[in-house]
């Protein structure tokens, strides 16, 4: 896999062609090591991972950036992604604006929707903002469920993307029955919406969780008498809890049950005691970190498993977060397939074989 660069945060122009097993990327804070990781997550989700709006990937004082990578995937494929503001100046007048889309993604030079875009390419992304994963907002644990599934599930997706502005739509009614007296019966059309799709996500959630909790690693496992599960706590959407929470939807002009409410818990259980503790609550930093690192295993392996095609490994700079036992656990992992490391220590990727990138 290579990787092009126009004006994407701080690269003007950069070429980076990646190993296709070890590549480590070493500079030091602020060189842009985590942007690169950003781009290729860009190229195989549609995404930015961190960005809040994605006119914030432009190089400061451009118009446009573009990003593209070339991949081994049934034949070479080039992705491509244009990222804009929504306007580009024609020639050398600032008053001739053309608008323009403010994403466009390619695959072989020819336009794609989000939904036929993603997916290309597969990837895992680990970096030590996952650790929020165990202890922070639901809305992560979603977007976690959502990033896998859709790299490997090109109806769920769709069920995603028809889901979420259906909710929107039926969240500005419900506000419109409360405020201006409209007719509930308008609900309907978009409860039969909502359950439609919301059934098959929360299907294939279910699906995630249970091969996770059947995926037992026993290089994270065997370390204590017990061993970690996901609890998940789905919101079910169905025509009798909508009707339920019909009144109190009205009032609180918002969705109640559905999908978009569901929630995970890590939590491990103990062999000799025969209990399990949740992990948020009653869990150590350590016992949390190593959590979070068998999560992203049995990412891993449930991308594989549904695509017969190992993912990239992207590592953001996660061995400060891993004590020695566990960074020789990543360590054995990286050999196993694709894998990009970032790094500002040379030291923590000591003995691994690779190509090195300096910034």
């Amino acid at each position: 896999m290579d990787l092009r660069l126009s004006n994407f945060r701080n690269f003007s122009k950069r070429f980076f062609e990646f190993s296709n097993r070890v590549t480590v990327i070493l500079g030091d804070n602020a060189t842009g090591k985590s942007n690169i990781l950003e781009a290729i997550c860009l190229i195989a989700t549609g995404k930015s991972f961190k960005a809040r709006v994605e006119s914030e990937m432009i190089a400061y004082s451009k118009q446009i950036s573009r990003i593209s990578a070339h991949i081994k995937a049934d034949g070479l494929l080039n992705l491509e992604a244009v990222i804009t503001n929504g306007e580009v100046q024609i020639g050398d007048s600032p008053v001739n604006i053309k608008k323009t889309r403010h994403k466009k993604l390619l695959v072989n030079g020819v336009p794609k929707r989000l939904i036929d875009f993603a997916g290309n390419l597969k990837v895992v992304l680990f970096g030590p903002w996952d650790m929020d994963l165990v202890t922070q907002s639901p809305s992560l644990r979603r977007r976690f469920m959502d990033g896998v599934l859709s790299q490997v599930d090109r109806e769920y997706r769709r069920s995603v993307l028809i889901y979420e502005k259906g909710l929107r739509q039926r969240n500005k009614l419900l506000l419109r029955i409360r405020d201006e007296n409209v007719s509930r019966g308008q609900l309907l059309y978009w409860d039969k919406l909502l359950i439609k799709h919301g059934e098959y996500i929360t299907k294939r959630r279910e699906d995630l969780i249970s091969f996770i909790n059947k995926n037992k690693n026993h290089t994270i496992n065997d370390q204590f008498i017990g061993e970690y599960l996901l609890e998940y706590d789905n919101s079910i959407i169905s025509e009798g809890r909508l009707k339920n929470y019909e009144e109190e939807e009205i009032a609180a002009a918002t969705t109640l049950v559905g999908p978009h409410r569901d929630d995970f818990q890590f939590t491990i259980f103990n062999f000799k005691l025969s209990n399990k503790r949740n992990l948020t609550t009653y869990g150590s930093r350590g016992e949390q970190r190593m959590g979070v690192l068998w999560l992203k295993l049995a990412e891993l392996a449930f991308i594989e498993s549904e695509t017969q095609e190992k993912p990239v490994l992207l590592l953001d700079d996660i061995f400060s977060e891993l004590d020695h036992e566990h960074r020789s656990v990543v360590m054995r992992i990286c050999s196993q397939q694709q894998t990009i490391i970032t790094t500002a220590d040379p030291h923590n990727v000591e003995g691994l074989k690779g190509k090195l990138i300096n910034l």
